[in-house]
């Protein structure tokens, strides 16, 4: 008897959770703990959701930083949604975790961005709190060797990237080093883009200055070195994400590599991310493939970028509405010193996808 193929599609479905499950990015769902949950007795880690064993050990034995990385789970789902608010694919499901849908489930582009970020991010959240005071078992990063530039001194507090890098790795490469949790194939994904995260982030560090002297003359800046803010991290991984090479899991000489599918003469660059599964173009809604669709999305008329209507509605056209905006009008300054406003309302044409 031949099987339906119904039963068919549902048993491929199935084999696609299996062999992608992204434990990795499972931690993501600690942007959802709440308030009432202290996060100051070791008994409160098995509370957590969406942690593996691994991650629930180092939650005992370093409770000081679960509050950050709580944080870092709810930076990531704001980036990622900043970042991709002008797409199709706009990040989104992102906010089911643990529960994803399979363009996070598998191998694709847009899980191989969301692994980069959430790397990123919780070596951000802990380098910063470092420097902020907020974790006792570290502090100001060093102050670098070589000299700041005329007119300069090292000095301030510089943000401890070495320590996020260290602690932030600890914590969110643990899943993929479980045994058991996927294909090979996916692990080293997962853990290339994870790596991509953080050279992302050593990139960013910047050195920052402040102005002393008489009257802001600047006769001397105090300089340290800093992250730039999470989003412009998000920023550089996007470009990265529009780049990304397609790979296949090979191999060569003793062991299996990633290698690029169309370029397998080269080994994979270790700043490019990477993915395994080609992703659908996400016009239609369709949760078996992780497509929320585009229907009802707000586009913009006279853009030609990926927000545009002609390109987020797939050419299924589009409705316009019209929506009353509120805003400061007829401002006037007062000697001395205040500004007065009216409040006027105006009417702004809108447009949302067929």
């Amino acid at each position: 008897m031949r099987a339906r193929p119904q039963v068919c599609e549902a048993l491929l479905f199935a084999l696609a959770l299996h062999t992608g499950v992204c434990y990795g990015i499972k931690w993501l769902a600690l942007s959802k703990t709440p308030a009432a949950l202290a996060l100051n007795q070791t008994q409160h880690c098995k509370q957590l959701e969406g942690l593996v064993s691994a991650q629930v050990q180092l939650c005992r034995s370093n409770l000081e930083l679960m509050h950050t990385i709580v944080r870092a789970a709810r930076e990531v789902m704001k980036a990622c949604r900043r970042a991709f608010a002008d797409m199709r694919w706009n990040c989104s499901s992102i906010e089911l975790a643990p529960n994803y849908l399979l363009d996070l489930e598998r191998g694709t582009r847009e899980s191989a961005f969301v692994y980069a970020l959430s790397a990123a991010a919780i070596s951000h959240a802990i380098a910063r709190a470092c420097t902020s005071g907020d974790l006792p078992g570290c502090s100001c990063g060093p102050v670098p060797g070589e000299p700041p530039g005329p007119g300069n001194r090292w000095g301030g507090c510089a943000d401890n990237l070495s320590y996020g890098l260290l602690m932030g790795a600890k914590f969110s490469d643990a899943p993929m080093k479980v045994k058991k949790t996927g294909s090979q194939a996916n692990k080293l994904m997962r853990l290339h883009n994870s790596e991509v995260g953080r050279q992302a982030l050593r990139a960013s560090l910047e050195v920052k200055c402040k102005c002393h002297g008489v009257s802001g003359s600047c006769s001397i800046r105090t300089c340290w070195k800093g992250l730039q803010e999470l989003r412009d991290v998000a920023a550089d991984l996007k470009s990265r994400y529009l780049s990304a090479t397609k790979v296949v899991h090979r191999p060569m000489g003793t062991r299996k590599h990633l290698v690029p599918k169309d370029l397998d003469i080269r080994p994979v660059k270790d700043s490019e991310l990477v993915y395994l599964q080609s992703s659908p173009d996400f016009c239609m809604k369709n949760e078996k493939v992780g497509s929320h669709g585009t229907q009802d999305r707000q586009c913009n008329k006279t853009s030609n970028g990926s927000d545009s209507c002609d390109l987020m509605c797939c050419g299924r056209g589009y409705n316009p509405y019209t929506d009353r905006v509120v805003e400061r009008c007829h401002c006037k300054y007062h000697w001395c010193c205040y500004v007065t406003c009216r409040r006027c309302e105006r009417a702004v044409e809108r447009y949302v996808c067929k």
